[in-house]
Order: C-alpha cells, then structure tokens, then sequence
C-alpha cells in the first residue's frame, strides 16, 4: 500500500507535467534559444581558464536550465492541490507524508529529466558530443539534480498561500541559482565573496557533473559532485518533508 500510494502520486505528477504542452515547449525550447543566442554572441570569448570551445561548455549548462526551470515549477502543483482540495484529500489517507513527498518528488524529477534527455538528443544536432555512456551517466545526474531542486520548490510552496507570491519568489530565486552554478561562465570568474553562493547552490555541481561527463573537464571531480548531490537530495528531501508536515 506504500508503495503503491508513492507510485501514483508520482505518476499523477508525471501526466501533469507531461501534458501540459506549453509548459513542455518551453522547458525544451529555452535552453536552446539560449545555447544559440549565448554560443554565437560568445562563441569567440576566451575566457581565463577555459581550455574548450564555449559552445562545448555552454551546453552542460542549458540543460541543467531545462532541470532547473521544470523541477523549481514542482511547487505550483503543491499550491494547485492545496486549492482545488486535492491536498486534503492525500494528507487524510494513510499515506505517510515522506511517501507524499516522495511522491511528488520523484514524478516531477522524471519528467524534468524526460525533458534534459530530449535537450541531450537535439544537441547531436548542434554538435555536441553525446554517446551511449556519456548519455546514460547524464540522466543519473540529472534525477540526482532534479531532486534537489524539486524538493526546494516544495519547501518554498509549503510556504506560499498563492500562485502569485510563489512565482515572484521563484523569479527572485531561479536566476540567481542558475548564473551562480557556473552555467554560463566558469566558476573561477565569479568574485570570491560569491563563491559560498556558489558552495551551497546544487546546481552547482550538477552542473559540474555533466560538464565533466559531456566534455571531460569540470571545476570539481566527478566524485566530489556526486557526494554533493547525494548529499543536498537527501537534505532537501528530508526538509520538504518536514515542510510537509505543516500542511493541515
């Protein structure tokens, strides 16, 4: 019954996510937009410590943007819920809220990484160096980066009454994550009071993580990363479940 319950909270997620087609063109046609627009306009820089081609290292990056936008939007299905009734109705079953969590974590992660894969699939088309390993070992880090970041949405919505107060803070918060997780330009440029920024933002090293795997050169090793991820999934999965619990 456990795990039956977690299972179709997740899938509930997924459908959600999946067939919300304006929400599914967006995720997928950002991050190239901005690889186009920042691989021509920068294409040519040279920046200090950067032994690649920028497009080579840009693209790491867009498709954590893929991640971070889709599992960041996971806690507008929170208010969603909380306002058509459906939150009443799972936190009264005998459903524990880790399960809940768990739920919603993992069904909003899949789909994030559904749509990291396709980015990873049309980047072939760009050029980028994508195969059968370097491919697999990418979603494994993207489902470790999602959940982290799915679980920070909840936490944020388990806070939020409104559609409206959730997206200015999301506003507030997305960017900021996503230009201090050394995306879009080496982490070494960043000035040294905005390096704990940098420490504490998980994207940061999912980030890092693809780059080593799509392109073999990172600010960190793979290793490092990994401990991170596992890390802030764990903590971020624990504090949403005890946001959750403040949920009535």
């Amino acid at each position: 019954m456990t795990f039956r319950a977690l299972r179709t909270i997740a899938l509930r997620e997924l459908k959600v996510n999946l067939r919300n087609k304006a929400n599914l063109v967006s995720s997928i046609s950002r991050p190239i937009i901005w690889y186009l627009i920042f691989g021509s306009g920068f294409g040519a820089a040279r920046f200090a410590g950067l032994n690649m081609d920028y497009r080579e290292f840009l693209f790491p990056g867009v498709v954590a943007m893929s991640l971070l936008f889709t599992s960041m939007r996971s806690g507008i299905s929170v208010i969603w819920d909380r306002e058509f009734g459906f939150m009443k109705e799972i936190l009264v079953s005998p459903s524990s809220r880790l399960n809940i969590t768990a739920g919603k974590i993992a069904g909003t992660a899949v789909s994030a990484v559904l749509e990291g894969a396709i980015i990873l699939v049309l980047g072939l088309l760009l050029g980028a160096h994508v195969n059968t390993i370097s491919f697999t070992l990418s979603l494994a880090i993207m489902f470790l980066t999602s959940i982290s970041l799915v679980s920070i949405g909840l936490i944020i919505s388990s806070f939020m009454r409104s559609f409206e107060g959730f997206q200015t803070l999301m506003t507030f918060l997305v960017m900021p994550m996503f230009f201090l997780s050394g995306a879009i330009f080496p982490l070494g440029q960043i000035p040294s009071w905005m390096k704990p920024l940098t420490t504490v933002n998980p994207l940061t090293y999912g980030v890092d993580a693809l780059r080593i795997i799509l392109t073999g050169a990172g600010h960190n090793n793979l290793l490092t990363d990994l401990a991170a991820l596992i890390t802030a999934a764990t903590l971020t999965t624990l504090a949403g479940t005890r946001a959750f619990k403040t949920e009535e």
